[in-house]
């Protein structure tokens, strides 16, 4: 999981360069959802009652219309990997909400490790002023409202998950989530000059679409229902570094130190809180 979305901030990136944010990512969540009903008709397993689907459906709206607009929009805006820092605080969010929940309780270590999280991610966004200007702190804060949405998101699925089945779980949050996306970008996609996308443009809708909207999520829901909501996040630490050092390669955006610090007190304090 932490793999494949750390990989998918590049891809992300070079499709929102060539294509219209929101017109690329209803492209690839439309992919995605297509690929999770297919699963979700064809896989044995414990159906979603029509009450529990419509919860799905409305959780969707949070979990991959809203988020996914900020996510996309953000990242359009900002460099993959200070994106990619920004969402590391994702396990000290849904870790607060999971409290605020009745989910999961807090050390004394823990709150700390998870005020150093916070406190990186407050060193990253003010290494991007630094850096980069106001206008990518713009798209970092769009990355950090995508955050708190996911967290809020993942602590409302714990119930479901615990009796509805994965596959059903993604396949109908990922509809409630499409249906709205795709009327925002429908005036993107009436721009798009299809005949002018590349194969590497489809390759990364695909990607993008396929492997982070399905076999990563599932991963995901899985882990929400094995081991919970904060410790599943807890395995998104490789996601940065992974980050990082794709876009590095990738799309040449050399980490500066104030991403390296960033990274390090994260890390840091999502280490801690785990102990």
């Amino acid at each position: 999981m932490a793999v494949i979305w750390g990989v998918n901030f590049s891809v992300v990136k070079y499709g929102t360069q060539v294509m219209e944010p929101l017109a690329y990512n209803a492209l690839r969540m439309t992919l995605g959802c297509a690929v999770l009903l297919a699963l979700a008709a064809w896989r044995p397993g414990k159906r979603a009652e029509p009450r529990d689907r419509n919860t799905l459906m409305a959780l969707g709206v949070l979990g991959h219309c809203v988020y996914q607009v900020l996510f996309i929009s953000g990242i359009a805006r900002t460099r993959a990997g200070t994106a990619a820092l920004v969402v590391a605080a994702s396990p000290a969010a849904v870790a607060l909400v999971a409290r605020m929940f009745g989910h999961d309780k807090l050390t004394g270590k823990a709150t700390i490790g998870l005020a150093l999280s916070i406190g990186g991610v407050f060193l990253v966004l003010g290494g991007t002023i630094n850096a980069d200007g106001a206008g990518h702190l713009v798209g970092d804060l769009m990355i950090l409202g995508a955050v708190v949405c996911w967290a809020f998101y993942t602590n409302w699925l714990v119930a479901l998950t615990q009796r509805v089945d994965a596959v059903q779980v993604a396949a109908w949050t990922l509809v409630g989530g499409v249906i709205p996306l795709t009327a925002i970008a429908t005036p993107q996609l009436l721009r798009v000059d299809w005949g002018a996308i590349t194969p590497l443009t489809w390759a990364s809708v695909f990607y993008s679409g396929v492997l982070a909207m399905v076999v990563a999520y599932l991963l995901w829901y899985r882990g929400v229902h094995r081991i919970g909501p904060t410790r599943t996040s807890m395995f998104g630490n490789l996601q940065p570094i992974v980050a990082v050092v794709v876009a590095w390669v990738a799309l040449g955006e050399v980490p500066t130190f104030f991403q390296g610090a960033g990274a390090a007190t994260v890390l840091g304090g999502l280490y801690l809180s785990r102990k």
